[in-house]
């Protein structure tokens, strides 16, 4: 056996030995890298809606631990939450909607002035939200599967941090059971753009 053969054989051992060592899996099987999806922000509202000079700043949503992740979450029913295995979001998905928030407000061209609460603009109206659903799930009484998305925001007015409103905004798409990725991720389009429409129509209209 070669010097060579026998020098990388002693590194392999020595790689595998720290892993165990650690309690960790150093040494990893490479494997093709999962594909990269991204959501689109909403571009078509209302034609009434107001006006308004004022800015708003948008904090990233909340998350659970499961939703907090830019892995695509399936539930295969109440209790159980799994993960697509060869897809992910191009970011944690509530830094993902955080975006799309801010450009679907910009989108529809009646607001001053729009964007994160971490650039520091000093705005007279603060968006909080909350992301409850963003999974494709299981419905045992329709025995389908669908997309859920839901949100819940409070509208917070500065300085005072005096909460003007709350509502929870909710779209589901149904999806055939043998759908590939790119159709869910379309369905997961049409009913994230739901949403963000009524959020973003419902927090101007609070804003007047």
């Amino acid at each position: 056996m070669s010097r060579t053969i026998l020098f990388t054989l002693k590194i392999l051992t020595l790689v595998v030995l720290l892993g165990v060592a650690g309690g960790c899996n150093v040494l990893e099987i490479p494997g093709p890298a999962p594909d990269l999806y991204n959501l689109t922000p909403k571009s078509t509202f209302s034609d009434n809606l107001p006006e308004i000079k004022k800015q708003l700043t948008i904090e990233e949503p909340l998350a659970s631990g499961g939703l907090d992740s830019n892995r695509i979450a399936l539930h295969p029913h109440s209790t159980r939450l799994k993960f697509f295995a060869n897809a992910r979001w191009a970011e944690r998905a509530p830094k993902m909607l955080q975006t799309l928030l801010v450009e679907s407000f910009e989108n529809t061209n009646k607001i001053i002035s729009v964007g994160r609460q971490s650039i520091g603009l000093r705005s007279d109206y603060t968006l909080k939200t909350e992301v409850r659903e963003f999974q494709v799930e299981h419905d045992t009484e329709a025995q389908a599967y669908m997309i859920r998305v839901r949100v819940n925001a409070k509208l917070v007015q500065q300085p005072k941090r005096v909460i003007v409103g709350s509502h929870s905004f909710e779209h589901t798409v149904e999806i055939g059971d043998d759908s590939d990725m790119d159709s869910i991720v379309i369905a997961f389009d049409q009913a994230t753009g739901r949403v963000l429409k009524k959020l973003v129509e419902w927090t101007l209209l609070k804003m007047i």
